[in-house]
């Protein structure tokens, strides 16, 4: 048995596969680990009290631990999550960023620009091997554009400074159970703002034939493609390929942004965990 690990900002997918096989066995789902923003000890935690009850019949069945994880791109923030897995379940463990399960899952073996559009954004060059270039995505403050942390932000911000019809914003704050004080306190305040602006980008998706509103999405989607994307020199030569809720859900408006830039979109999935199944048995 193996077991891969796919982690967000927001959640995180485990998944016990069968190697022989490259059956699923078990999946579950925890709150997502970032080593960037969380301590060995609130990482431990989860571990221990969501994860090994859940998988506690095969753990030690399992032989090779594989994951990817949202601020899993230096050593000394691999090596947390490589220590705190291993006390816990006795198996190697190989630590690797979300942009390279976005591109082992998305390009298989063949050169393409991997994205992700979740919480977060991120996007790659990648040579069907490694990833040979990378353009940092900032995070929520300073980029992630075409996020769902940031969709929701700009959607907070057009509320607060009456950039949208007033029904709408009445309409949100009411469905959010929302007030101007609320937000600037769980934004300034409290742990883990982006995921709470994330959870607001639904909104968007739900109200997306609002002029106002669909033009907050098409103008973020287009600046992670003019910002990110086409800083790659073959942005116009090879496939762009997607994964995320953010990308699966407003698929039909990035394709008319991509359709806008002259640009060839590849494949759009919610989730990479099948392709790394595939990958990781040969599949």
């Amino acid at each position: 048995m193996i077991l891969i690990a796919d982690s967000g900002s927001t959640k995180t997918e485990w998944c016990i596969v069968n190697e022989k096989t490259g059956t699923p066995v078990q999946s579950i789902f925890t709150a997502g680990t970032n080593p960037y923003f969380q301590t060995s000890e609130s990482i431990a935690e989860e571990i221990e009290g969501a994860l090994c009850p859940a998988i506690a019949q095969y753990n030690s069945k399992i032989e090779a631990i594989y994951f990817y994880g949202a601020g899993c791109a230096f050593p000394e923030k691999n090596k947390i999550i490589a220590d705190v897995l291993q006390h816990y379940i006795p198996a190697p463990v190989e630590v690797y960023s979300d942009l390279m399960a976005a591109a082992r899952s998305l390009c298989k073996t063949n050169a393409g620009i991997a994205c992700i559009l979740g919480t977060g954004s991120n996007s790659c060059l990648f040579d069907g091997v490694e990833i040979i270039e990378h353009v940092s995505p900032l995070g929520f403050i300073l980029g992630d554009e075409g996020s769902g942390a940031v969709l929701g932000k700009l959607l907070v911000g057009d509320c607060l400074k009456h950039q949208l019809p007033e029904a709408l914003v009445k309409k949100f704050m009411k469905q959010y159970e929302l007030t101007p004080e609320l937000i600037l306190e769980r934004v300034y305040k409290q742990p883990f703002p982006n995921r709470f602006l994330a959870t607001l980008s639904h909104f968007l998706l739900e109200n997306i034939t609002e002029q106002p509103i669909y033009n907050i999405v098409y103008s973020s989607f287009r600046n992670f493609f003019v910002r990110n994307v086409m800083q790659y020199d073959e942005y116009n030569q090879l496939p762009i390929h997607f994964t995320g809720s953010i990308a699966f859900y407003y698929k039909e408006i990035l394709k008319e942004v991509a359709l806008s830039l002259n640009l060839h979109l590849g494949n759009i999935e919610k989730a990479p965990m099948s392709g790394l199944i595939s990958f990781h048995t040969h599949r």
